[in-house]
């Protein structure tokens, strides 16, 4: 798909962020945008923004991708009043993180809700029409390096996005038939809102060396108009796998080639990531 110009664009998460600059840009590319997101008065801002640039909202409704009733029923709706998509976008997403330890059930439950049982209610609604159209088309789903790399304190986070990542392997071969590719972006740091709002179960943000971490991340984020730039050319050379960031490259590229010293990169920053935790838990924790 080398020219959005008329598509049909569905993006989620589109209230901020990543979502809303994606939206912004595949706006200025010619594209008809289907937005959603849980945020409503975000979502409108992002309607609002979008408009004022010329472009073209055809459909927005606030809903939670991991709600599969309202998926379904707000998929019903554009497809009898406009039939079937050409592109669907799953940026929407929730982080939290934590030590198994400190981790409990509704932490597990609703990252999985949202990260990845919210894309597949979006897939399993808006890609079979797109199937039977015969008009090809492109999927881009957003895991994380979280889905490429084992991440001090991700595990909840990466189950969702490794997940994701399986899901869009398998489809990136099953639907080439259909004509429709398949993009997975693995953004690293991004300058977001979720930065600032990112759960970490145990520690507390307001401690020095958390804000100097998170300050050091934040120096090393890209921005969200960079990312939405990346994601619009890997639709149009139909790339797989989006990176974001030299670095995310880079750490992924080390991961397959050289697995022991990636094996001790890990452990080490590890244990770099155990001095946050209260002390009792620091010094329950194995050398």
């Amino acid at each position: 798909m080398k020219d959005l110009t008329g598509r049909k664009c569905l993006i989620t998460g589109a209230a901020s962020g990543i979502g809303r600059a994606t939206a912004r840009a595949a706006a200025r590319a010619g594209a008809q945008l289907f937005l959603t997101d849980i945020a409503e008065a975000g979502l409108h801002e992002t309607v609002r923004l979008v408009e004022a640039d010329g472009g073209r909202v055809a459909a927005v409704q606030p809903l939670d991708v991991a709600d599969y009733d309202a998926v379904t029923a707000w998929a019903e709706r554009v497809h009898a009043e406009h039939g079937s998509l050409d592109v669907v976008m799953n940026i929407a997403g929730i982080a939290t993180w934590g030590t198994v330890e400190n981790l409990e059930h509704r932490h597990w439950r609703s990252i999985i809700d949202v990260n990845l049982m919210g894309p597949i209610h979006i897939i399993e609604n808006f890609v079979p029409p797109m199937v039977r159209a015969g008009r090809g088309g492109h999927l881009v789903n957003v895991s994380s390096a979280a889905g490429l790399l084992a991440l001090p304190w991700h595990a909840a986070y990466s189950g969702s996005k490794f997940g994701l990542r399986g899901i869009s392997e398998v489809l990136r071969f099953d639907l080439e038939r259909h004509g429709i590719g398949v993009s997975l972006v693995v953004p690293g740091a991004v300058r977001t809102p979720l930065v600032g709002t990112v759960q970490i179960v145990g520690v507390q943000r307001d401690d020095p060396r958390v804000r100097k971490m998170t300050g050091l991340f934040e120096g090393h984020a890209v921005t969200p108009e960079k990312v939405a730039d990346r994601i619009l050319a890997g639709i149009r050379h139909n790339r797989y796998l989006v990176h974001t960031s030299f670095d995310i490259r880079i750490g992924y590229w080390f991961a397959r080639k050289f697995a022991l010293p990636y094996e001790i990169a890990m452990r080490l920053a590890n244990r770099q990531f155990s001095r946050l935790l209260p002390e009792p838990e620091r010094a329950a924790t194995p050398r």
